[in-house]
């Protein structure tokens, strides 16, 4: 499967998952929240597990110290999904973001190719969708977490495509 191939299944993907939660915001949130939590709650499990392997008694507190955090996370946000999506909603505000600015570091490193434009407009997309957030927190918040994924989804899925359409698309593999 050649790199291009890749560039359009993500694309396409993701494009998809977009227009899944802007169909349905508060579905989306409600989705992304419960993921979250149970991704905290495996991956606390599996550190505590290599926590137990790590040698040095310090590095084996600390690992088996943050995983029963990941896994307090995730009960907690099972338990109160409301809370956890507030909370979730400010975690995603700032991966848009952190995101956003990376995105648009990344595209001014590009400015020879093709789809130097398209990068850079993800990037910014990102960063107005974290001062988004971040302006209509915590009133919108309920759904604001699904609408805000779909965008950021399909800005990303349309960065993809660009990237996979583009002459330059073997360089940027």
């Amino acid at each position: 499967m050649t790199n291009r191939i890749l560039w359009i299944l993500m694309g396409i993907l993701a494009i998809a998952g977009g227009f899944f939660a802007l169909a349905n915001p508060f579905a989306a949130s409600i989705a992304a929240t419960t993921i979250a939590a149970w991704m905290f709650l495996f991956l606390g499990g599996l550190q505590i597990f290599a926590g137990f392997r790590v040698e040095g008694t310090g590095a084996k507190i600390w690992t088996i110290l943050l995983g029963a955090l990941a896994i307090y996370l995730g009960i907690t946000i099972l338990g109160h999904p409301l809370k956890g999506m507030m909370a979730l909603t400010t975690m995603i505000a700032i991966l848009f973001l952190g995101g956003g600015i990376a995105k648009v570091i990344l595209a001014f490193s590009l400015e020879d190719k093709t789809f130097f434009w398209v990068v850079l407009l993800s990037g910014v997309a990102s960063v107005i969708l974290g001062v988004i957030i971040f302006a209509n927190w915590p009133v919108s918040a309920v759904t604001a977490l699904g609408i805000l994924l779909g965008v950021e989804l399909l800005s990303d899925g349309i960065s993809a495509l660009a990237m996979a359409f583009s002459r330059d698309s073997e360089e940027a593999a």
